[in-house]
């Protein structure tokens, strides 16, 4: 529960940067602090999932087009866009969480703050990502 409670708030807050074209600073942090009170856990996690994500952005969003089949970023929803950078993040860069969790997290993170469309899509392009990065066997995700 707690991990799912930071993914979104690193939602939110990559949803920001994105919005913005800002990085994720000291102060950034600080002031989103001020509206939410999480525990150490739960913070900490939401950093490293947003500065993670956009400490290796080039990479992540290059893995994202290459399996999304006749999208480009800027044509995907803002949610979805986040949603999917986060999740490909973690699927490839994260040892410590399982795949298969990570795409689960990242289908739900959509359907609540996304489209009616956004689980399925995200899952889609996950799925991708995780065979082109040779993490699991895709029929293993579902």
């Amino acid at each position: 529960m707690k991990r799912r409670k930071a993914r979104e708030y690193a939602l939110q807050v990559l949803f920001q940067l994105d919005i913005r074209k800002e990085k994720p600073t000291a102060t950034l942090f600080k002031r989103f602090w001020t509206e939410y009170e999480p525990d150490d856990e739960v913070r900490a996690f939401t950093e490293e999932i947003v500065k993670g994500t956009h400490k290796h952005l080039k990479s992540i969003n290059a893995k994202i087009l290459a399996c999304a089949k006749n999208w480009t970023l800027e044509r995907m929803a803002i949610v979805d866009r986040n949603v999917l950078r986060m999740a490909a993040y973690e699927i490839l860069y994260r040892r410590d969480i399982p795949p298969s969790v990570t795409i689960n997290e990242a289908i739900e993170l959509a359907k609540k703050f996304g489209t009616d469309e956004s689980g399925a899509f995200v899952n889609g392009i996950l799925d991708s990502v995780a065979r082109m990065a040779g993490k699991v066997d895709a029929k293993n995700l579902r």
